[in-house]
């Protein structure tokens, strides 16, 4: 993604058209939008923060469906893209769950010694490495054999009903025999991978430890003491591992500045910082006999990231390093179904995905943080019905709306560049207010070379019906290649393109599609550009190009030298 700039942007608003009831209505056909985008003001190189993908399910990653998903991604950016998984080291024999997996890398014999079985979690990075992913390690959970609280040991979550924290989510009954494990399983990397490779993944504890009713039965010192201990056997194997966390639950809390005070206080080597961003949406009943609606909680999302920045920002330390929003989603929980998650395999999610990333790159910079990464909790839930309401980038095999829009941030390279929307929300209207009157039309831009890529998205929480934007995009500061004739690829995600959820319901919703009908689907979920010729128009060193972009859309244009 990109960075862009917010502030300023409050007094475009009080000239915004139609009202917002009209626009919640659709009684309006569409709203004009003006975009600038000046290719002659540069603002840093284009930063890839999206290239971070994860699930609960670690052994999905080795089967038929999620071999395909990882292959997608890979080819996004190869040996760029990472992917984090929970249970790599939960005990069983690696057959998935929800919410589970496991690698049984860790028992011990009639004796109490240790005995290292590394045959599952190979096969677990072996897939991505073969795909070009690399591991963003999370070191976890508790095999049983270490378990200070071994029974029951898996849990029996199921959407709606079950416990989550069982016997995996103890502390060990032998700090020395943890960190030998870690230390064991990094050499035995470094052994099969190579020193030059492991050096260049992520390695962090845990999972949220800040949430004791889910993934954590000890109390902070336990959890500081088993990060302490994990991360020393981490650098023993490879003293140059790139080391860090805690990887919490963006809970409201201080968590963040205890754990930084105490890796400083205790001397651990800390390479980046890690926590969680969590969105909040609700189900809106209808009235008067109509429909009711999904509701997203963008702005629960954007505050819960900036209370972590703000706690690193006043950390003179740790103010500089980089960080990972290691999970960034709509809401907390892939593996759930239920009304309030009904957005999820359609339009919603993906504009939702472009205008979150934005912003919140928006608010790192704002607090001149280093944001390196925000990784996406969703990845696809194996031997599913289609399309069953999982978080997920692929439902079946097959590519949702949200997965390109991925493949549209993988496109823009080089630098930013400075790009304005008259209808682009302040980031801080969105955490006061969310996006609940006017629609969010924002955009972002780069340029590569004499190469332009524009992405512009069209957003609302509210999941309603609402009026095209009427874009005008005027392009200025062009190259003379640029000038003397361009040649314009305008990719689209909406109801009509890149979209196999729109296909399938154009089905009937079957729900065990044919054979002609899966390819069509296939087909379907390809990305898409917008039909007919998309034409520039020049004056002078700039040029203009006009569109209508429909609610909960996201279109990157590529202008490039041609005819």
């Amino acid at each position: 993604m990109l960075k862009t700039a917010v502030a300023g942007l409050a007094a475009a608003f009080a000239a915004i058209t139609p009202s917002s009831a009209q626009q919640a209505t659709g009684a309006a056909d569409s709203f004009p939008v003006e975009i600038t985008v000046d290719a002659a003001r540069t603002q840093g190189p284009v930063d890839p923060v999206w290239r971070f993908f994860g699930a609960d399910e670690p052994n999905y990653a080795t089967m038929k469906d999620g071999r395909t998903t990882l292959a997608t991604l890979g080819a996004l950016a190869p040996d760029r893209v990472y992917f984090r998984a929970h249970n790599l080291l939960t005990t069983g024999d690696g057959t998935p769950a929800l919410k589970w997996g496991s690698t049984n890398i860790y028992t011990e014999d009639a004796e109490g010694r240790p005995v290292y079985d590394f045959t599952i979690v190979d096969r677990i990075f072996d897939t991505y490495r073969e795909r070009g992913i690399r591991p963003y390690v999370e070191i976890g959970f508790m095999p049983e054999a270490l378990s200070s609280k071994p029974r029951p040991y898996q849990h029996d979550f199921r959407p709606g009903s079950g416990s989550i924290r069982t016997g995996w989510a103890y502390p060990p009954t032998d700090y020395g025999k943890w960190e030998e494990l870690v230390y064991q399983w990094v050499r035995h990397c470094v052994e099969r991978y190579g020193r030059k490779e492991v050096a260049t993944w992520y390695f962090q504890t845990w999972n949220e430890p800040n949430l004791p009713q889910y993934y954590w039965g000890g109390t902070k010192a336990e959890f500081f003491r088993l990060h302490d201990t994990a991360i020393a056997g981490v650098r023993r194997a490879l003293p140059e591992a790139r080391v860090g966390g805690p990887d919490i639950a963006g809970a409201g809390d201080t968590f963040l500045t205890d754990f930084m005070n105490h890796v400083k206080q205790a001397g651990t080597p800390t390479d980046f910082l890690s926590f969680h961003a969590k969105g909040s949406p609700s189900f809106i009943e209808g009235t008067d006999g109509e429909k009711g609606h999904v509701r997203m909680g963008l702005g629960a999302h954007l505050k819960a990231a900036d209370h972590e920045f703000a706690q690193i920002e006043r950390d003179p330390v740790f103010r500089t390093k980089p960080i990972i929003i290691g999970e960034s989603d709509p809401e907390g929980c892939a593996a759930c179904q239920g009304p309030a998650n009904a957005y999820r395999n359609g339009t919603m999610y993906s504009s939702y995905t472009a205008a979150s990333f934005a912003r919140l790159q928006a608010l790192a910079e704002r607090r001149k943080l280093n944001l390196d990464g925000i990784l996406s909790w969703s990845f696809e839930f194996e031997d599913q019905p289609y399309f069953a309401g999982f978080r997920q980038l692929t439902s079946a095999g097959i590519d949702l709306p949200v997965i390109n829009v991925f493949k549209l941030f993988s496109k823009m390279s080089g630098q930013t560049i400075a790009a304005t929307s008259d209808h682009q929300l302040p980031v801080e209207r969105i955490m006061a207010e969310g996006v609940r009157g006017p629609a969010d039309v924002g955009t972002v831009a780069a340029r590569d070379g004499d190469r332009v890529s524009v992405l512009v998205w069209h957003y609302h929480d509210d999941d309603l019906a609402g009026p095209d934007a009427a874009v005008r995009l005027s392009l200025k500061g062009l190259s003379p290649a640029l000038r003397r004739g361009a040649r314009v690829t305008h990719y689209r995600v909406d109801r009509d393109h890149s979209n196999s959820y729109a296909a399938w319901l154009g089905m009937g919703s079957p729900l065990a599609p044919s054979d002609e009908q899966r390819a069509a689907l296939i087909k379907a979920a390809e990305l898409k550009t917008v039909a007919g010729e998309q034409r520039l128009s020049t004056t002078g060193n700039g040029a203009t190009l006009a569109f209508r972009l429909p609610r909960q859309g996201v279109s990157l244009l590529m202008i490039e030298p041609g005819s």
